[in-house]
Order: structure tokens, then C-alpha cells, then sequence
């Protein structure tokens, strides 16, 4: 089932809609995803730029009027909880205001937290798939 209902066929098509220093803050995002999981492709999913890796969704990120979305799933969130403290956060998602640098680094953590996660999941997947 295809869950583009933006209209957007890609991430570049996106990020056009937004001002030049939203624009950058999400290219900023895009590019610590795609050197922390060079093998994950992109895609539009749930309205959102979005990363997958192993078949399933990495991560999502989107822009809004006064914060950038962060969207690593509920375990993404819970693995770093402590470090995502300072900034409003829910089961699946974090927000990082526009009048704060973004933190990159925490980024790329998460990034490579999920994709240790998303390997894991398929290796299983396939072993479950080879026993029966």
C-alpha cells in the first residue's frame, strides 16, 4: 500500500516548499542519515522525508512552523531518552525548535541505533522464513 498522499514523489520535492534556512536545517538532517546508513533509500512515507533500511522505515523527519521533526520510532526515542530530554519529545517522535542549533551528533547516534535495530529485525525475519 503506498502511503504518499502529499503529492511528493521525493525528498527534494519536499524540501522546496520551505524557506532557504528550513530547507538547510533539513538537508542537514538528510545528509547525517544518509552517512550514518549509506544503504538505506529514500522515500515519502506518512506525508514525510523518510529513510528505510532492511525494508523497513529508519527513520522519518519533517519541518514545521517553529521545530523540525525528529521521527525514530518509540525505541529511537527510549534508547536516548536522556539525551533527548531538553527538547519536547512523544512515543515516536522529537521536536528540535528552529531557534536551536540541531544536534547532529544525537542524530547520527539514533540513526545508528536504528539501523543496528533494523538489521537485527530482518536477519530474524529471514532465519524464521529459512526454518519454515
Amino acid at each position: 500500500m503506498e502511503d504518499n498522499k502529499s503529492g511528493f514523489a521525493t525528498i527534494d520535492e519536499y524540501m522546496v516548499q520551505y524557506p532557504p534556512d528550513i530547507q538547510d536545517k533539513l538537508q542537514q538532517i538528510r545528509q547525517v542519515i544518509r552517512e550514518s546508513a549509506p544503504d538505506a533509500t529514500e522515500k515519502i512515507s506518512y506525508q514525510m522525508p523518510t529513510f528505510e533500511l532492511h525494508g523497513q522505515n529508519l527513520v522519518h523527519f519533517a519541518a514545521f512552523k517553529k521545530h523540525t521533526g525528529f521521527y525514530p520510532t518509540p525505541s529511537g526515542i527510549e534508547e536516548f531518552q536522556e539525551e533527548l530530554a531538553p527538547y519536547k519529545k512523544a512515543k515516536g517522535s522529537a521536536q528540535f525548535p528552529h531557534d536551536q542549533p540541531l544536534p547532529l551528533d544525537l542524530v547520527r547516534r539514533v540513526v545508528l541505533f536504528r539501523a543496528a535495530e533494523n538489521l537485527r529485525k530482518a536477519e530474524a525475519k529471514a532465519a524464521k522464513k529459512r526454518k519454515n
